[in-house]
Parts: C-alpha cells; structure tokens; sequence
C-alpha cells in the first residue's frame, strides 16, 4: 500500500488532545488522523448525518405537535368559559355595579396571586387537566362536541 507524506497544522489543543489519545490507545498519531479522515470521507458519513438531522426533524416534530395539542386546548378552554360565563351572566342594576367592580377587582387579584404561585412552584394547570382527563377524550371527533355548556335556548 502506497502512501502519501502530509504536513497539517493543528490547533495546539487538538495536538495536546491528539497525543493524550495516541499515547493512551498505543498507537500511532497517523493511524488516528487517517481513522478520522476515512471517517470523514465515509460515504457512511452523509448517512449518518442524515439519520442525525432526521431525529432532530422528528424530536421537532413531536415539540410542534404537543404545542399545537396545548393551543387547542387553551382555545377550547376559553371558548368554553366565554360561553358558559355569557349564558348564565345577567346584567346588574344600577345600584350594583360599583360593588361588583370592586369584588370583579378582588377576585382579580387572587387570580393573579394564585397564577403567581403555580409558576413560581413550576405547576401548570395543564397537566392537572391532562391527569385528569385520558387522551383519547381531550379532543372529541367533529360532530360529538360536548354541550356541557350549551346555551340554554
């Protein structure tokens, strides 16, 4: 087998690093660079690369999916808490709306302490929902929404 003579410059770490692993292996500093240079020109190479990117492609897909899944459930959520403040909220007399802004600014504010309380402890609401609820009921089949809240008339 013919061979060719190469003179490379290295940055002084990967020299320390390639003489720290020739010395510990037993072998010759060529013997390792021609290993990672075949590595490296390996058609297996791009393969490898490609089942890297594929995975990552996947593992984003996945993140995308869940994102999706928790955007559906928070629109779901709202769109049922509108509809079911809107069907059974009745308009106030006159003489009670200052008091009910005042407890409406209360109850305002506890819902800030409380949300406050579940980031800074790392509990999510979602997943207190998603033990509750099975999977296969999250979502229902188009047709076969859920008239829990359904407007009374």
């Amino acid at each position: 087998m013919s061979r060719s003579r190469l003179n490379i410059f290295l940055e002084r770490e990967h020299a320390r690093r390639l003489d720290e692993l020739a010395a510990t292996r037993g072998v010759s500093k060529s013997s390792i660079v021609a290993a990672a240079l075949a590595s490296f020109l390996s058609p297996d190479n791009a393969d490898r690369r490609e089942a890297a990117v594929a995975r990552r492609l996947d593992r984003l897909t996945r993140q995308f999916e869940r994102l999706e899944r928790d955007q559906t459930i928070l629109t779901e959520t709202l769109a049922l808490h509108i509809r079911h403040y809107l069907s059974i909220t009745t308009p106030l007399p006159e003489a009670h709306v200052a008091a009910a802004r005042a407890q409406g600014r209360a109850r305002f504010e506890q819902f800030i302490e409380q949300l406050a309380r579940h980031l800074q402890r790392g509990t999510r609401v979602r997943q207190a929902i998603e033990e509750r609820v099975p999977d296969e009921s999250v979502f229902a089949e188009p047709g076969q929404e859920d008239d829990t809240c359904a407007d009374p008339s």
